[in-house]
């Protein structure tokens, strides 16, 4: 791995806890990363300064023979076999399909899900814990009054959410104040140099105004800004680019692409560092995530943490994706 200095943290939200501005994506473990690779990205990850691992309980059902947990599991054995529970600030998930009866954000539900997570991980209490999609089904304050007893028994030691838009959100902290109730200190949306309007605008806005820190999933379209997929022919390079990366092979994906390039050029360095270090200059937002699956592709993400992109460089790149 490339030598560097330990990156600044930066406070998340108002939950108290503080994290490097790149978080390590999990979704792999398990799927492109087996156990032993998995092992040996985490530690080069934690060996450089890092410290947020995000996962959820339903990484990776999607692959061929998973049921999900996998992802968890490894994480869980790692840090027991390396004795680094305290290195990492650890982020999981709940709410998605994990069987049948097994998904959305009840009580009951949230109750067993967390005592299956707390199991794969082995340890006693997870970090940040999120609701990982709406469930309309169920009202905010049932959600949170769950949350609130896992935050008193030490099982959880902040909340937040993912994929809710502004109006959700909005109600979310509506039912807090009004009920009592911890309210979502965090949220986790789908944003990057691609896919933008779910994120700036209203939702931004009120994060921003509440303090409620961000970290952002598919950081790098799915892999799309790293400039490995460049026409047809390049989807199949990976599992991942088989799974999601066509759409983005468009006269806006191509311009982003090669805006990415031309600031990447400047900077000796690769697309995706660019790509994560523009997340990270993004008002409201604290950390990206980002996963990687070879010990090469994980020194150039923690590279991103390093790199400063000028005004200029955030005027181009912005405007290639309008």
């Amino acid at each position: 791995m490339t030598p560097r200095q330990p990156p600044m943290k930066r406070p998340l939200g108002r939950t108290g806890l503080s994290i490097a501005p790149l978080v390590f994506g999990g979704n792999v473990f398990g799927w492109t990363a087996d156990e032993a690779t998995s092992f040996a990205l985490l530690d080069a990850f934690v060996e450089a300064g890092f410290d947020a691992v995000d996962t959820a309980d339903v990484y990776s059902a999607w692959a061929p023979g998973n049921s999900g947990g996998e992802s968890e599991t490894i994480i869980g054995r790692w840090m027991k076999a390396r004795g680094s529970r305290a290195k990492i600030t650890l982020i999981t998930k709940v709410g998605s399909p994990m069987g049948e009866g097994k998904k959305g954000l009840s009580a009951r539900y949230i109750a067993e899900a967390v005592e299956a997570s707390l199991k794969r991980l082995q340890t006693d209490a997870i970090d940040l814990y999120l609701s990982h999609w709406p469930d309309p089904e169920t009202p905010h304050e049932e959600s949170l009054a769950a949350y609130d007893k896992l935050l008193k028994a030490g099982k959880v030691r902040a909340i937040g959410c993912s994929n809710l838009d502004a109006a959700q959100l909005s109600a979310s902290l509506e039912a807090a104040k009004a009920h009592g109730l911890p309210r979502y200190d965090v949220l986790q949306p789908e944003y990057n140099l691609h896919d933008r309007a779910k994120f700036e605008g209203p939702l931004a806005d009120l994060c921003v105004a509440e303090e409620i820190g961000v970290i952002t999933y598919f950081s790098l379209a799915k892999g799309f800004l790293s400039g490995k997929y460049r026409s047809e022919a390049d989807l199949g390079k990976s599992p991942r680019g088989e799974r999601g990366v066509r759409p983005y092979l468009t006269e806006r994906g191509f311009r982003i692409l090669a805006a990415l390039d031309a600031v990447a050029e400047a900077h000796a360095c690769k697309p995706a560092e660019v790509a994560l270090a523009w997340l990270m200059r993004k008002r409201g937002v604290t950390a990206p995530i980002a996963s990687a699956t070879t010990l090469e592709q994980m020194d150039s993400l923690l590279r991103s943490a390093a790199l400063r992109l000028t005004d200029s460089d955030m005027r181009t790149l912005d405007a290639a994706g309008a």
